[in-house]
């Protein structure tokens, strides 16, 4: 292979539309966080997300990013100074860091086997556990659709309703995914997308948040646009945010939702190959759907690896301290001096990280759970080591767009050639 293969990354139409809307954009001079790509980008989600019900009604906002998606919903919920706000363990940072934005407290879940996804018999024992030490139930309930995995909503709601707890979806990495043919995102009472450079779908930076009401849609647009009053000159009686998309931002995702659904659609079928590809190789195993009610658009896939199977160069990991972001990821790394810290992938999974460097193929441990994180080490946490034991084992493969299946093929042959034994 000559060039290298990323995880995910943006693929533009073939059409061209994204270009089409960004020069429309700048030819009537809309350049700014407001314009007619992004009502007509919020319509044609709303389309999309409702897709496949014919009384599913929904508004949508676009935002700058999922992260302040997040943040507003919470915000929209009451979530305060003091808080409590029950949020999945096994995600990335986005889905807890807005919770102490507002000077509430995240208390982590661990996961279900099957989905990866909360352990919704965990989450009620937190709940009331929550209430007796507290005085109160948690704020929101924040369920992750972790790498496009759907999450069991039908239980989710049936818990919050039973305490009376709103539920903010985190759809980020489940742009198009489904639970009982329904669109994730539409079932809370917001739901979060995400529109970075490595999702689904790309604004190159932007988010959005769906919303049950015209009310509801009003006031996060209101607290987006700093939370002016209706006054001829700038008046402020909350404090609101600067978290609008741009209109140029939105052209390019009106054009990438032209190609969503083929999007979604190549990375079912990559996922198939690796899982057909993987088939006869003990001790590797590609995580896929519980069962017919789960529909993930599979944004990244996962492998599990077998802590005995045996691979060349394990002795090697972890012996040096890596001096970059891994695989190019973007953000400012800050260097440290020691390789370890007290929860880390195995050996081996290290091991066949560093293989598929060298093969010029990203590939990434997966998300380092929440609870385990230094900056939320006094965070309440109900844990069963499921997400603890996954970190250990998974591995994420190359998936996205421009993923060839002769470079899933490549990827392949390069793991089990790095395989010594089992």
């Amino acid at each position: 292979m000559s060039k290298r293969i990323y995880l995910c990354l943006a693929h533009m139409s073939e059409e061209g539309l994204e270009q089409k809307y960004i020069k429309e954009a700048f030819d009537t001079n809309w350049v700014a966080p407001l314009g007619p790509n992004v009502n007509a980008f919020e319509q044609e989600l709303e389309h999309f997300v409702c897709s496949g019900s014919e009384t599913l009604t929904k508004q949508v906002v676009a935002l700058s990013s999922g992260t302040a998606a997040v943040h507003l919903a919470l915000l929209a919920c009451g979530v305060g100074p003091g808080d409590e706000v029950i949020v999945q363990s096994f995600t990335f940072c986005a889905s807890s860091h807005p919770i102490t934005y507002l000077g509430a407290t995240p208390v982590f879940v661990d996961s279900e086997k099957d989905s990866w996804n909360m352990d919704l018999e965990l989450m009620e024992e937190a709940i009331l556990d929550r209430k007796r030490k507290t005085g109160r139930y948690p704020k929101a309930i924040v369920p992750v659709a972790l790498y496009g995995m759907p999450y069991n909503i039908d239980r989710i709601m049936e818990i919050a309703d039973k305490y009376d707890i709103p539920v903010v979806e985190d759809a980020a990495e489940g742009f198009g995914s489904r639970w009982k043919g329904r669109v994730l995102g539409t079932f809370g009472k917001f739901g979060v997308l995400s529109f970075n450079g490595n999702k689904m779908i790309t604004t190159s930076g932007g988010g959005a948040l769906i919303c049950e009401t015209e009310e509801d849609k009003n006031k996060i647009m209101w607290y987006s646009t700093q939370a002016r009053e209706g006054y001829p000159y700038y008046q402020h009686e909350a404090i609101g945010y600067n978290y609008r998309l741009s209109n140029v931002c939105a052209g390019i995702g009106r054009g990438q939702l032209t190609v969503a659904d083929e999007h979604i659609a190549h990375h079912k079928k990559i996922k198939n190959l690796y899982k057909k590809l993987f088939a006869d190789v003990p001790g590797i195993e590609v995580h896929d759907n519980p069962d017919e009610r789960y529909d993930s658009n599979f944004w990244l896939v996962t492998l599990t690896i077998d802590p005995a199977l045996k691979v060349k160069g394990q002795e090697n990991a972890y012996k040096t301290v890596v001096k970059g972001a891994i695989g190019g990821a973007p953000g400012v790394v800050r260097a440290t001096d020691n390789a370890h810290t007290d929860c880390e992938p195995n050996t081996n999974v290290e091991a066949l990280r560093m293989v598929l460097d060298e093969a010029d193929v990203e590939a990434r441990p997966l998300w380092k759970p929440m609870h385990k994180q230094p900056v939320y080490k006094n965070a309440p946490a109900y844990v069963n080591g499921v997400s603890e034991h996954l970190f250990k084992v998974g591995l994420c493969v190359p998936s996205g767009p421009c993923v060839t299946e002769e470079q899933v093929r490549y990827i392949v042959d390069s793991i089990k050639n790095a395989i010594v034994e089992c």
